[in-house]
Formats: structure tokens, C-alpha cells, sequence
């Protein structure tokens, strides 16, 4: 596995709609978590709420979602933001690429060990990009 760059899409509240409609487009494995599987939020509304949704296909491609916390902004349109993923052993890489981006950068979530098992992080660049990076297993 290498690293991978993917469009994520953020919604308020029909992720798992918008998922399931793109799963009819491309067709492939859709796989879905919830806030209240990992215990992410503690608005009990926010339960059922997608924290991550990830739709891959057979011909590679891979578009992954999530429903916006009512604690964040939300501004439809402008709810993107770009995923750096891959596995431990492109930890240096990926962290170098963290380390990059964070410089002038608003961190939203420091790159730590997450609910999941990864490493992971949040923030938005100084141009206004939102990027996550997720380390499989680190």
C-alpha cells in the first residue's frame, strides 16, 4: 500500500444518503462508522451520525464522507477537505507531510493516537484548506 490522496466530503446530516447514492454511481464496498460506535460525540442526536464513511470501488477509486458535529460550522459547498492516508511504515512520510502543512496552519485536532487504532490529525492549512492525515496502525 502507498500513500493515497482522497476527496472527503463533510455533510450535516445525510452522509450516509450521499455515501449510499455515490455507492449507485461507482458501485464497490461502501463501509460506514458512527459517532456513537467510537464514542465521538457526546450529543446523544449524534449517535447514529456518520463519523467516517468510505466508498472504494475495483477500479481504485475512493471518496470518503463524514457528517459535520453540530458543535462545527457547516457551510454546504465548502465542506472539503483532503486526506493523506497510509500505513505505518510511510509514518515518516506522512508525518513529514503533517509537519509541512501544520506551518502557519489552524490545528484542529493535534496528529495522535485515535479511537480507531491510527494516528491522526486535523487542521487547516494557511490558505484555507482543511486536511486530515491518518496513519494505519501507528
Amino acid at each position: 500500500m502507498m500513500t493515497t490522496l482522497n476527496p472527503y466530503l463533510g455533510f450535516r446530516d445525510n452522509a450516509r444518503e450521499a455515501l449510499e447514492f455515490y455507492q449507485g454511481v461507482f458501485g464497490g464496498e461502501l463501509t460506514t462508522s458512527t459517532f456513537g460506535e467510537f464514542h465521538a460525540s457526546e450529543d446523544p442526536a449524534e449517535a447514529d451520525k456518520i463519523m467516517h464513511g468510505q466508498l472504494s470501488t475495483p477500479g481504485g477509486l475512493v471518496l470518503m464522507a463524514a457528517d459535520t458535529p453540530n458543535s462545527m460550522d457547516y457551510a454546504p459547498g465548502s465542506a472539503i477537505s483532503v486526506s493523506l492516508s497510509g500505513p505505518a511504515d510511510d509514518s515518516d512520510e506522512l508525518t513529514g507531510y503533517w509537519e509541512k502543512l501544520s506551518d502557519g496552519a489552524q490545528i484542529t485536532m493535534p496528529l495522535g493516537q485515535a479511537p480507531w487504532g491510527d494516528s491522526f490529525g486535523m487542521l487547516v492549512d494557511r490558505f484555507g484548506v482543511s486536511w486530515l492525515v491518518n496513519i494505519a496502525g501507528s
